[in-house]
């Protein structure tokens, strides 16, 4: 994780958060309470919608999806607390790279706030910080799911597959002729180190088929 995080309090206005994000080139800050507790994420997504929904004379309709605090806010009312996605997703300083990888990808995240036992800011992790940890490219992980997995450990045809990897995410597709057989190619790729998630794309015998 990066331990020098730039993070906003709920009374951040939206001009100050919009020069922070100029100068810091991020594309979101963690939103923390006086106690230094996390208590939403603030994006540029959410500043760019304030501005598609908002000029400078009054409001104009919200955009769907979108839930401020307060109605009728114009650009110079709204504070990040009015804007933060909240409760935050959050992990602590142990927990597994592999784990937040996924939990990343499920929720199409691009930066998780790190806390400790107490809810306070530690640090960010950021989807480049975790991909660089597993030191793998998806070329390499493609080649050791053709050969390691499907060839040598189940002594399949690898041919019978197509296998693409990007970002560590894999996706298995083609006809492992049974279900057990493509089950267990799916549960040992999943645990490849470097390998974010498995998306199985693989098909199987009808039921009753001979």
């Amino acid at each position: 994780m990066t331990t020098e995080v730039v993070a906003v309090g709920a009374a951040t206005g939206y001009r100050e958060m919009a020069a922070m994000f100029r100068r810091h080139r991020v594309s979101g800050f963690p939103v923390v309470d006086d106690g230094g507790k996390v208590i939403g994420v603030v994006s540029e997504t959410d500043l760019l919608a304030v501005r598609a929904a908002f000029t400078e004379a009054g409001a104009h309709p919200v955009p769907r999806g979108w839930r401020p605090h307060r109605k009728q806010l114009t650009v110079d009312e709204a504070t990040a607390g009015d804007l933060m996605t909240h409760p935050a997703v959050t992990v602590g300083p142990d927990e597994l790279v592999r784990n937040a990888a996924r939990l990343m990808h499920t929720l199409k995240l691009q930066r998780l706030p790190v806390v400790d036992r107490d809810g306070r800011l530690a640090g960010i992790l950021s989807r480049s910080d975790v991909l660089t940890v597993f030191g793998r490219t998806d070329e390499e992980l493609r080649r050791e799911i053709t050969q390691d997995v499907i060839a040598d450990g189940f002594f399949t045809d690898p041919a019978r597959f197509t296998v693409t990897v990007q970002d560590g995410i894999v996706t298995l597709e083609g006809h492992p002729g049974s279900a057990s057989l493509g089950a267990g190619i799916v549960d040992q790729v999943r645990r490849l180190e470097g390998v974010v998630d498995v998306l199985d794309r693989l098909t199987y015998p009808a039921a009753g088929g001979s």
